[in-house]
């Protein structure tokens, strides 16, 4: 018997198309989906911030976007060699603390115009457990390395979060009353936390995701990312070999799911020329010089010219 994951999309919202601009927030698998929509050419932005993987961080995130905070020395650490932010992701970390500032008011700015232009904001969570610094007594987003014994750790309750998506909602809705959220919980598995803890914390985040969405089902969605993962693929064939994340086919298979829900016919019919000429610009030809690849390569820039005047934003 083969089961099937029931995914709706809630009346009223709007169909992902070549016109739509679209926001990725959250853990590893919100990069997965990024990587999707910029392959598709898709007009996606994804985590400015770097991987959030918690809803607290994620609300911090948006506030600091929205509200266009502007950040200090106040807001920074130096360790092992490099400046950091605890409610940033390491990718934007630096060697110096004038390029870590740079990174950080860049990444809020080109933020707050992305999620005030956006008609859909998917915001992929990864963990309920957080880290608290001892000295501030702040949650952060990211140790970096920082010695454990600094933090202590916590499990967020169904009604912190419930209450963290509410807020994010809030501040996003005022910016942007058009834009559609879609929610989603990350299939990968947070292991290091132990095999219960993990079900645990995603036992608490699809909880409040749900009671929260299904309150506001004209503005917000939830997509079942995590339960496909779980009851569709359940094995471990459609991991990858540390056996924590999707394998690129699982990977796949969720996203022709997104598809088959969220993007309308005329999109997933451009989709199917932009992936014909990805896979051609990947194409190596043994002649480079040969008639037939010259052909080939004539041909291909036909499609991309056609394809760019339709959406002059895809760049290839």
């Amino acid at each position: 018997m083969q089961f099937t994951t029931p995914v709706t999309v809630a009346e009223g919202s709007i169909t992902i198309d070549y016109n739509s601009r679209i926001v990725s927030l959250g853990s590893c698998f919100a990069v997965n989906i990024g990587q999707k929509f910029d392959y598709f050419k898709l007009h996606n932005t994804t985590n400015p911030f770097g991987i959030l993987f918690h809803p607290l961080a994620l609300e911090k995130f948006t506030g600091f976007a929205l509200n266009q905070k502007t950040f200090t020395e106040a807001d920074i650490f130096f360790n092992i060699d490099r400046w950091h932010c605890f409610d940033a992701h390491s990718d934007l970390s630096a060697a110096t603390a004038h390029e870590l500032l740079a990174n950080l008011n860049n990444a809020t700015t080109s933020a707050h115009a992305e999620i005030k232009n956006a008609t859909h904001l998917i915001i992929t969570l990864g963990t309920a457990w957080v880290y608290r610094e001892t000295a501030s007594g702040n949650l952060v987003a990211n140790c970096h390395k920082v010695p454990q014994k600094q933090f202590t750790k916590e499990l967020l309750s169904v009604t912190a979060i419930a209450q963290s998506l509410q807020n994010i909602i809030d501040m996003v809705k005022k910016a942007n009353p058009a834009v559609h959220i879609i929610f989603t919980v990350s299939p990968v598995r947070h292991i290091k936390d132990g095999f219960t803890q993990n079900l645990l914390s995603k036992s608490n985040l699809i909880s409040a995701l749900l009671t929260t969405v299904n309150r506001q089902l004209s503005t917000c969605s939830y997509f079942p990312s995590y339960e496909i993962m779980m009851d569709e693929l359940r094995d471990y064939r459609f991991y990858a070999q540390d056996m924590l994340h999707p394998s690129q086919t699982a990977v796949d298979y969720i996203w022709q799911r997104f598809t088959d829900a969220w993007i309308g016919p005329e999109a997933q019919q451009t989709m199917k020329l932009a992936d014909t000429i990805q896979k051609g610009l990947q194409h190596r030809s043994f002649n480079p010089e040969s008639i037939q690849h010259r052909d080939f390569m004539a041909k291909l820039a036909d499609k991309v010219t056609a394809l760019q005047k339709q959406h002059p934003h895809i760049t290839f």
